[in-house]
């Protein structure tokens, strides 16, 4: 019950947003037979954004109906057709309003082909042409240098990854001989406490044999 209350306020927020785009978008028609050449292309566009909006508000209100319970769902559905005509209308209106080239050109248009104001005309589209052609090209330009580059950065990020890859097995090669080293230096100083017990027990062999003749001798003084 509770979603089914959150979704009519939420459509009767929405149809309130709507009447006043309507009004907006109704001015903006009605203004548009009054004007000719570039304030009627700019009263074009304006109405077509308007337009653009009502036509979304009108989809969320479609998608909200969906939550309102049946038993209220027909008025509803009565005032959504209603705003669907009138929208329907609207895009009508304005596509006549669109498909009148002399309002929309000004008083220099005309359909005769030999005239000096066709003739401008033409020129001003071919230039018009010549520019956009021009902005194309620097736009694919533009997307040939982005191309490149990326490719550029694949390259160097392939690099770099094995750099990496470098940099660690030169890294575990180190370690290991870090390893290398450290077992040489205990192996050196295992065998300089054997030397320095060899050395002593040599001494002390030594000194008991001196002490041994010293006895000797000495007895045989005696």
């Amino acid at each position: 019950m509770a979603d089914a209350d959150a979704g009519s306020e939420l459509f009767g927020s929405y149809e309130a947003e709507l009447k006043l785009v309507q009004a907006d978008l109704n001015q903006k028609l009605d203004q548009i037979p009054e004007l000719t050449g570039e304030p009627r292309k700019s009263a074009v566009r304006l109405a077509e954004r308007s337009l653009e909006e009502a036509t979304e508000l009108l989809d969320q209100m479609r998608i909200e109906k969906q939550n309102i319970p049946s038993s209220a769902r027909s008025k509803i559905n009565q005032r959504f057709r209603n705003f669907e005509s009138d929208i329907d209308a609207s895009k009508r209106k304005l596509k006549d309003l669109s498909s009148d080239r002399k309002a929309l050109f000004g008083s220099r248009y005309t359909d005769d082909p030999n005239t000096d104001e066709q003739l401008e005309q033409r020129q001003q589209l071919l230039s018009g042409t010549d520019r956009l052609d021009r902005s194309s090209q620097r736009l694919r330009d533009s997307q040939r240098i982005a191309n490149e580059t990326e490719d550029i950065g694949r390259g160097t990020l392939a690099d770099l990854h094995l750099q990496r890859e470098q940099i660690q097995h030169t890294r575990m090669t180190i370690l290991e001989s870090e390893g290398y080293v450290d077992r040489s230096v205990k192996t050196l100083r295992g065998m300089a406490r054997r030397m320095a017990t060899n050395r002593i027990i040599t001494v002390a062999i030594i000194t008991v044999l001196v002490l041994l003749i010293i006895g000797v001798i000495y007895s045989k003084f005696r």
